[in-house]
This record gives structure tokens, C-alpha cells and sequence, in this order.
């Protein structure tokens, strides 16, 4: 079956900065579409190491199957090349930022840009290895920002951008970061309450 005669739900494409309209970005908002939208990929090469054009990869997510006419006459308007359908959201959205691909340039998840209400978390179920990845990550996020209260942490996590994966890890194990942060915030009482005082009576 030849892609024109395909029905999908998620569907991507790649944007070149220099052809899309300059309201691009309002316009996939008013489709109503989940979007996500990747860094700009301007350092990407060719196999023979010459620059490849800056350019965005893109996924729109449908409600239910739909044709690629359909998909193209939305592609078509922003002047973009023709999409393609998706069979795994989450590979794409890894391919973001080069995140599986150590051989090419790395960029940063803090870029990546959503529409509509897009989460990848809609798409993923971590594997045990990526929780454990991800406690590690909130476990140093708590020292650098010498988080006391579990209810500050979650309230940065839900105030942060790209940090979806975080917030349902954190949430999926409460106990463990509420009796980590607790342990933390009784160690700083307990130094601060074994110094002695300074100018206090003492007998002679």
C-alpha cells in the first residue's frame, strides 16, 4: 500500500526555516493539533560530512486515522515537504535530539517545543533502566536546588517545561523522594541544633 493511500493517527514531517511562513507556529496551533516541534537541527551533516539545511522535524498527532491528503494539504500550506505516517511517536521524538544516534550532534530536550497539550508521555511506558535514569536526575535536582519540602519539589517539576518524564516519575514514587527529602531536611535540623550556642551561661 502506497503512502498516499494510508490512514494514520500521528504523522511527521521536516520544515526548512527558509520556506515556512513566518506565523508557522500559530498556525499549527489553530489546527488544534498535538504538535511537537524539535530544535533546529543546524548542525546535522551529510554521510560525506558537508552541512546538511537547518531544518525542524515535526509530529502532529490526530484524534483518529487520517489520510494523507489530508496531512499534505496541511504540510502543503506551510510549504513544507510531504509527510510522512508514524508507527512510533517515541522513536521519532527521541530522534529530536539525536538522543540514540551518539554519532551525531546532541541537542538539547530543553528546546523541544509542544502545541495543544502534546506530552510524550502519551506514547511512552518507561523501561525500568530509564526510571532509574530519571530518579538519579531528580535525586541531583534536589541537592543543587536543597529541596526540604516535598511539595516544592513536585511544584518545581509541574512548573518546569520538558519535564513531563520527571513529574510521573516523581509521582509514581512518592514514597521514595518524600522519605529522602524528609531524611535530608532532619539532617540539617540535626546540625543546626548540635551547635553550640554562642554567649550562653556557663558555671565557673
Amino acid at each position: 500500500m502506497g503512502t498516499k493511500n494510508v490512514k494514520k493517527r500521528n504523522w511527521a514531517f521536516v520544515a526548512y526555516p527558509e520556506s515556512l511562513p513566518t506565523n508557522w507556529k500559530e498556525q499549527l496551533q489553530l489546527t488544534g493539533l498535538q504538535v511537537a516541534i524539535s530544535p533546529l537541527h543546524d548542525k546535522d551533516k551529510n554521510p560525506t560530512g558537508e552541512p546538511k539545511k537547518p531544518h525542524y522535524h515535526v509530529i502532529l498527532c490526530y484524534a483518529g486515522p487520517t489520510s494523507y491528503n489530508v496531512v499534505k494539504a496541511l504540510t502543503d500550506s506551510l510549504k513544507c515537504p510531504i509527510p510522512k505516517p508514524l508507527e512510533q511517536v517515541r522513536g521519532y521524538y527521541r530522534y529530536f535530539t539525536h538522543m540514540d544516534n551518539p554519532e551525531k550532534y546532541q541537542y538539547s530536550p530543553d528546546t523541544i517545543e509542544t502545541i495543544n497539550g502534546f506530552s510524550i508521555m502519551d506514547f511512552v511506558e518507561l523501561t525500568k533502566s530509564e526510571v532509574l535514569t530519571a530518579k538519579r536526575k531528580l535525586q541531583s535536582l534536589i541537592r543543587e536546588k536543597n529541596i526540604l519540602e516535598y511539595s516544592d519539589f513536585m511544584d518545581y517539576l509541574q512548573d518546569s517545561e520538558n519535564m513531563e518524564q520527571e513529574y510521573d516519575v516523581a509521582s509514581n514514587n512518592t514514597y521514595f523522594f518524600e522519605k529522602y527529602i524528609s531524611s535530608r531536611r532532619n539532617k540539617q535540623g540535626m546540625k543546626v541544633s548540635t551547635v553550640p550556642a554562642l554567649g550562653g551561661n556557663r558555671k565557673q
